[in-house]
């Protein structure tokens, strides 16, 4: 993984910024699962997933506050929205939810929301992304626009939920089964997810296409920015199967995708099924990924002609641990329980990890570090 060299990720002003080892980390006051999170200076924002409308603030340097309740979200309650910072603002995208309490199924919204930080506010950006944006990724590598990579087609999504809900399991079990077969036995590429890297401009409120990804789009993947660059580190291909790949995206470059080395092999599999929604961030240099969902069989029998792929496994949330230093991967120590669909964060120090979802699918208040040492993984509450 050459291409890709960590320095200090995210806001540049954390260059200063440093904490205490010893100090412990205040958990949430409520657990977050398929939430969106945005980092501007020492403040860390956490919110909307399980929190419904509700938005957390964390002061990395005053601590001992806690997590503070900042301004409800104004649109309806949403799980998988993706979330970039320009300048103080925080912007969400997309994420999937009911658009009010009457509707019979979940949507994948187009709408865009601001949260302005100075005035603890929100606002609706008067614009519809032009995608599905759902399990999307997105990161701003000029402090002027946000660009995504991946996201569930809207339309497709959207009929099979409505499809789902409106049949009777007990009713009509055959049609039901139908419905679900017919769309889990799909092939990657007939869930058009969205393969085109998209930019979107507030100041201009303008969406543009930067061009297509050479690869099969992700949803669930975690990301890692460096400067203008990013990192992307497995996800789904489609619902159900990951993959192993990892790939770098160089901001402005004429050939800006680049194949880095994939996820190792974990010593308590004969193979690496890749993980959606992992912890991900860096640390003295170091790449780590930690946690993620997977279904352990899946890539076999997808591998055998098997679409739906995933078909009678069980959902497993990992605790094993990578990270990425002199040009390789190693397994580092797992992490105390398997967890995934939370938020990461990186400081000086280390990688925040913030809530996810646990293995009997409740929602974690826990806050954590992960730290290199330079010859192993440190975990600190």
């Amino acid at each position: 993984m050459k291409s890709f060299i960590p320095v200090l990720l995210m806001a540049p002003s954390l260059a200063a910024f440093s904490v205490s080892a010893t100090q412990s980390w205040p958990d949430l006051p409520q657990g977050v699962k398929n939430g969106v999170g945005a980092q501007i200076e020492s403040k860390i924002y956490v919110g909307l997933g399980s929190l419904g409308t509700q938005l957390y603030m964390l002061d990395l340097e005053q601590r001992d506050k806690g997590w503070q309740k900042q301004a409800d979200f104004i649109g309806p309650a949403r799980n998988g929205a993706t979330a970039a910072v320009i300048n103080n603002d925080i912007y969400v995208f997309g994420g999937s939810g009911k658009a009010d309490q009457k509707a019979k199924s979940p949507v994948i919204f187009d709408s865009v929301y601001r949260f302005d930080v100075d005035t603890n506010s929100w606002s609706q950006v008067e614009t519809k992304a032009p995608v599905g944006l759902l399990g999307a990724t997105s990161y701003s590598p000029d402090n002027q626009q946000v660009i995504f990579f991946g996201g569930y087609n809207k339309a497709l999504f959207d009929k099979y939920l409505a499809d789902i809900l409106s049949t009777d399991q007990k009713v009509m079990p055959e049609k039901w089964q139908k419905i679900v077969d017919d769309y889990m036995g799909m092939k990657p590429v007939d869930y058009q997810w969205n393969r085109q890297v998209l930019s979107f401009n507030p100041s201009t409120n303008q969406w543009r296409e930067l061009g297509a990804s050479p690869y099969l789009p992700n949803c669930g993947s975690a990301m890692v920015v460096d400067k203008q660059n990013a990192l992307f580190i497995s996800g789904e291909i489609k619902p159900g199967l990951r993959t192993a790949e990892v790939k770098s995206y160089h901001f402005g470059k004429p050939q800006p995708w680049l194949s880095e080395h994939p996820l190792p092999t974990p010593t308590s599999q004969p193979l690496q099924e890749g993980v959606a929604g992992a912890f991900a961030g860096v640390s003295n240099g170091a790449v780590i990924v930690a946690g993620g969902a997977n279904f352990h069989g899946a890539k076999l029998a997808f591998d055998k002609g098997n679409m739906f792929a995933h078909q009678g496994l069980p959902k497993v949330f990992n605790a094993e641990t990578y990270v990425f230093r002199d040009g390789a991967w190693k397994q580092g120590d797992d992490l105390k329980e398997g967890v995934a669909y939370g938020l990461s964060f990186s400081v000086k120090d280390g990688v925040l990890t913030v809530g996810g979802e646990k293995s009997d699918k409740s929602s974690s208040t826990k806050v954590a570090m992960l730290t290199w040492n330079g010859k192993q993984i440190e975990q600190q509450d």
